[in-house]
């Protein structure tokens, strides 16, 4: 007669089979093990859609615009998809695209300079519009919203303010240039241009300078139309903010130097590249703002309750080797008020 052993006088008269028992722990122990296998299988991530709509500029969505949303953790292939709408130049465009991206269902379109802000507003009263950015006149005067800190509807975004910049660039200007008397101003585009003008017009009445409005024709008549400056009576130039133009900067720059007239640029392109003057916010800049804007609305914020926003940060570089070249003196007042001096 077998005796039992320890283990078995463990299990006398509990009533349990002590071999059943042991094939339940090892079954329950492999259980947990394989416990930790199963929690990691996650649900895959959502992916969230957003339009961009843009009527003129490079295709695709700005780099500095996907840089800003990846740092708040949206990233284009993981959790967000972006339909993009580019109308190539063409305004007139612009409504029907807008109209496509609401159609394919994106949960917010972010639009690009007022063409293509009001081809998104006249597309939508429902999906959240996201402005990237304004540069027309007064959002709440022009209807755009109904305040800059309850914007109400569906619409929000980032006001570049183009005309108080363009005014102070000009101011700028004319403290580069003290003994200027008459300032060429750069655009492209007369009527899309011209709510940016009042401002700098009051300016230059105040200060007693005449102005030449310069029209350009495209990318090529760059090199004419600054020989057309250089030849006038103006002692310098205003290059008008502009998608475009921050395109074309360094075509611009370059014509300017070959034609040797004095000229202040929106900062898209840096001083260090041969712009004699910069002033106002970057791309960059911009882009972080709207990025915010974007996060807020696609966790949960109505843009009816995000306030607007306008630019915080400003930067003057001057570029001193620029000023050699061209024999004008930059006075030491407006070098003191300089950001960055570049020698």
């Amino acid at each position: 007669m077998n005796l039992p052993g320890a283990a078995d006088r463990q299990w006398a008269g509990t009533g349990v089979d002590r071999r059943a028992a042991v094939a339940y722990g090892v079954a329950l122990t492999a259980a947990v093990l394989m416990a930790p296998r199963i929690s990691l299988a996650q649900p895959a991530e959502r992916v969230r859609r957003i339009g961009w709509l843009r009527v003129s500029g490079a295709p695709g969505v700005r780099t500095t615009l996907s840089e800003a949303l990846r740092e708040l953790g949206w990233i284009e292939g993981r959790n967000l998809a972006v339909e993009v709408r580019h109308a190539e130049g063409q305004r007139e465009q612009a409504p029907a695209l807008a109209k496509e991206l609401v159609g394919v269902h994106v949960e917010l379109v972010v639009a690009e300079a007022p063409t293509a802000i009001r081809a998104a507003m006249q597309a939508t009263t429902e999906v959240p519009i996201v402005m990237a950015w304004w540069g027309g006149p007064d959002l709440v005067t022009s209807g755009v919203i109904a305040s800059y800190g309850r914007p109400g509807g569906n619409v929000t975004g980032v006001d570049m303010l183009l005309s108080a910049l363009d005014a102070k660039r000009l101011d700028v200007l004319r403290q580069a240039v003290p003994n200027a008397t008459k300032i060429a101003v750069l655009i492209h585009d007369r009527q899309a241009f011209e709510p940016q003008m009042p401002a700098v017009r009051e300016v230059a009445r105040k200060a007693g300078l005449s102005l030449e409005i310069f029209d350009t024709r495209g990318s090529s008549s760059y090199n004419e139309v600054l020989e057309a400056v250089a030849r006038s009576q103006c002692q310098a130039l205003l290059v008008m903010s502009s998608p475009l133009f921050g395109r074309d900067n360094r075509l611009i720059v370059e014509a300017a130097a070959r034609a040797r007239v004095p000229a202040i640029y929106a900062p898209a392109l840096n001083a260090n590249q041969g712009a004699l003057i910069t002033y106002g916010t970057t791309p960059r800049e911009l882009d972080r703002q709207v990025a915010r804007q974007i996060d807020r609305i696609l966790r949960g914020a109505k843009p009816g309750e995000v306030p607007v926003e306008q630019p915080s940060r400003y930067q003057l570089v001057i570029n001193l080797a620029t000023a050699r070249a061209l024999g004008l003196v930059i006075p030491q007042a407006l070098l003191l008020q300089a950001d960055q001096v570049i020698e």
